[in-house]
C-alpha cells in the first residue's frame, strides 16, 4: 500500500497539553512519520487548558461555520490551526463553546465536565470528518488514538463509507492505557440512533444495562477499524483480548517512539 497521506486523530498532543504518555504519543508519532516522508495532518480537541496565544492558534474562517446537530440542538463548529515546530506539522483543533471552555485551570473538560462526554465525542468525531472533507484531502491512513476518537471508525465505515475523502482509507485504532471511570450519559445510544445508527451497528454499545463505558467504546472502535495497534505496554486485558480475537491485522506493542514500525504496519494494509 502506498502510504502518502496519514491523518492522525488524537485525544491529546504535547505541548498543547502537559506531557503524558498519550500526549507524547500524539506528538511523536505524527512527527516521526512525517520525517519518514509521509504527508501528515493531525486533529485534537481545543480544550480550555490550551493557551491559544502562546501556542499561536488561529481560527480558519473558511473551515468554520458549520452547525452540527446533536440531540436536536445546533452546535457551531469552529476550526483552529497551529504549526508544531520544528517539523512544521499542521495541527487542527475542533472547538465549540458548548463542549470546550474558553479558559480552564489545567483540567481538561473530559474530566471537569464528564456529563457532556457522550456528546463531546460525537461532536469531535463529526467535526474532524467534516473538516477533512472541506480540506479536499484524502488520507490513505486514518489513525485514531484515545477513547474520545473511538466513534471515528463507526462513522467512516457507515455514514461516510462512500465519501470520496475516505472511501479508500484504512482505519487504524490504537489501544492505550487511557481509561476513565464510570459510564457516559445513559442516553448516548439513543443519541447515536438519532444519528442514523441502528442497534445492529451499535451492538458493542447496546446491552441490558444500556450504559456506555471505556471498554465498550474501545470494542466498537475495534469492530469498525481495519487494523489495531497496541500503543502502550499496559492495555486493559479484556480489550486486548477482544482486539486479538477480531482477527484483524494487529501490531504488538512496538515500544516507545518507533515511527518506522508504524509506517511498515500501514504499508502492510
Amino acid at each position: 500500500m502506498d502510504v502518502n497521506k496519514v491523518l492522525y486523530i488524537s485525544q491529546e498532543i504535547e505541548p498543547y497539553l502537559p506531557a503524558s504518555p498519550l500526549a507524547s504519543f500524539g506528538k511523536n508519532l505524527p512527527q516521526g512519520v512525517q520525517e519518514l516522508g509521509a504527508e501528515v495532518r493531525t486533529f485534537m480537541p481545543r480544550y480550555g487548558a490550551i493557551n491559544e496565544r502562546r501556542n499561536q492558534l488561529h481560527e480558519v474562517i473558511r473551515l468554520s461555520g458549520m452547525n452540527i446537530i446533536i440531540d436536536d440542538t445546533d452546535h457551531p463548529l469552529i476550526i483552529k490551526v497551529a504549526t508544531l515546530q520544528p517539523t512544521r506539522l499542521q495541527v487542527y483543533f475542533i472547538d465549540n463553546d458548548d463542549y470546550f471552555l474558553r479558559h480552564s485551570p489545567g483540567v481538561v473538560e473530559t474530566q471537569s465536565m464528564p456529563e457532556n462526554n457522550d456528546e463531546r465525542t460525537i461532536f469531535f468525531v463529526r467535526g474532524v470528518v467534516e473538516t477533512v472533507k472541506k480540506l479536499r484531502w484524502e488520507p490513505s491512513i486514518v489513525h485514531c488514538t484515545g477513547w474520545i476518537t473511538s466513534l471515528t471508525p463507526l462513522y467512516l465505515k457507515t455514514i461516510y463509507a462512500d465519501d470520496p475523502a475516505f472511501r479508500a482509507s484504512k482505519i487504524v485504532f490504537s489501544l492505550f492505557e487511557d481509561s476513565f471511570d464510570g459510564e457516559l450519559d445513559a442516553r448516548m445510544v439513543e443519541k447515536l440512533r438519532a444519528e442514523g445508527f441502528d442497534d445492529e451497528k451499535l451492538k458493542s454499545l447496546v446491552d441490558n444495562d444500556g450504559n456506555v463505558d471505556y471498554k465498550k467504546l474501545n470494542k466498537i472502535a475495534i469492530d469498525y477499524s481495519d487494523a489495531i495497534v497496541q500503543s502502550s505496554e499496559n492495555v486493559d486485558p479484556e480489550v486486548l483480548e477482544y482486539a486479538k480475537a477480531s482477527g484483524k491485522p494487529f501490531l504488538e506493542y512496538p515500544g516507545e517512539n518507533n515511527p518506522d514500525a508504524y509506517l511498515e504496519f500501514y504499508k502492510s494494509l
